[in-house]
């Protein structure tokens, strides 16, 4: 297959609003030996792309300044080490950054399958948020079967994973969402009950749920809720922060913390370590995809946006009106 000596990205101009996203060529990228270099058929927008677009999240070194942590597509070359994977097998890939292009070099060890029964195009939904709701709810926090979690932004594309995965694996879940929509949605997916954040107190209504408290909350909010999931715990709880919404600097009473044994902890995913990113990948091949397969749990797609539409579907994010993924797809995968 010849490939074309440049691309279409889209680059960040320089740290601002979704305007800043501009369509640009770029040289196509060359595999490195470990690598794979996948033909994309769509990219999954996060909002660590926004935070990296506002300039609080800086790509790390080595790694494309081009935005996008996750795709789906084609492996169109391979490197010389490579040997799972070959020419024409159709992946989808954690990345750290390039997804915003015709073409991204993936790791061999951090590309998947595509889940039997699923479109290509969808699968780009999975990597980015399958892979840290599985490290941050069942490896950090060892959520079992059995147990109440508590999932702040239910309706996101992290929140919609989280419940159905969640459910899907023995789990009670409590849901926070801002509109009445949002909650019926998380609750369609499996949360025994949604409160609207909006209307109502997430700790009084999830202590009524489950008087004893929550055992795990995935948190990606912070601010004011960082003192809230104090309350809201049961005894040895654990609290996973995965972004602060709302900020990540507060004053807090950490007595709840002693009194209760809590435990705080929180990751990010991008500059993990390769091996450490490979790890977890091997844990969502055998949990999770098995899920999909068999039709417990499925990526939820609010929009879809052209490649070079991607100022539009980051001004969708930050409105937070989506429920669900948002994904740019490639222009060639177009009607």
């Amino acid at each position: 297959m010849n490939l074309p000596v440049t691309q279409v990205s889209i680059e960040i101009t320089h740290p601002g609003g979704p305007d800043v996203l501009q369509p640009c060529q770029r040289h196509t990228p060359v595999p490195n030996d470990n690598q794979v270099l996948i033909e994309v058929a769509a990219a999954g927008v996060n909002r660590p792309d926004v935070f990296q677009r506002l300039g609080f999240y800086p790509p790390p070194p080595g790694a494309s300044d081009i935005p996008g942590l996750e795709v789906s597509g084609t492996v169109v070359a391979i490197g010389s080490a490579v040997t799972h994977w070959a020419l024409g097998d159709e992946v989808c890939a954690l990345l750290s950054g390039g997804g915003y292009s015709q073409y991204a070099v993936a790791q061999e060890a951090l590309c998947l399958s595509i889940p039997k029964g699923l479109s290509l195009t969808n699968a780009a939904a999975l990597p980015e948020t399958c892979f840290t709701v599985w490290h941050n709810l069942f490896e950090r926090a060892e959520l079992k079967a059995g147990e109440w979690l508590l999932v702040h932004g239910g309706a996101s594309g992290i929140g919609t994973t989280a419940i159905q995965m969640a459910t899907a694996l023995g789990v009670n879940v409590i849901a926070t969402a801002g509109s009445d929509e949002k909650c019926a949605m998380c609750e369609t997916l499996g949360a025994v009950k949604a409160i609207n954040y909006n209307d109502c107190d997430f700790v009084s209504e999830s202590l009524k749920i489950t008087p004893a408290g929550v055992d795990v909350i995935l948190d990606m909010v912070g601010g004011d809720y960082v003192q809230k999931n104090f309350s809201v715990c049961a005894p040895k709880a654990r609290i996973v922060s995965i972004a602060f919404l709302r900020g990540s600097k507060v004053e807090i009473d950490l007595m709840p913390v002693m009194l209760k044994q809590l435990v705080i902890t929180g990751s990010t995913l991008r500059a993990q370590p390769l091996e450490h990113k490979a790890r977890i990948a091997k844990g969502v091949q055998n949990n999770v995809w098995p899920l999909i397969e068999k039709q417990h749990f499925k990526p939820i797609i609010d929009h879809t946006f052209s490649l070079t539409q991607a100022s539009e579907a980051h001004a969708l994010m930050e409105s937070n009106k989506n429920i669900g993924k948002i994904l740019l797809i490639a222009e060639s995968e177009i009607g």
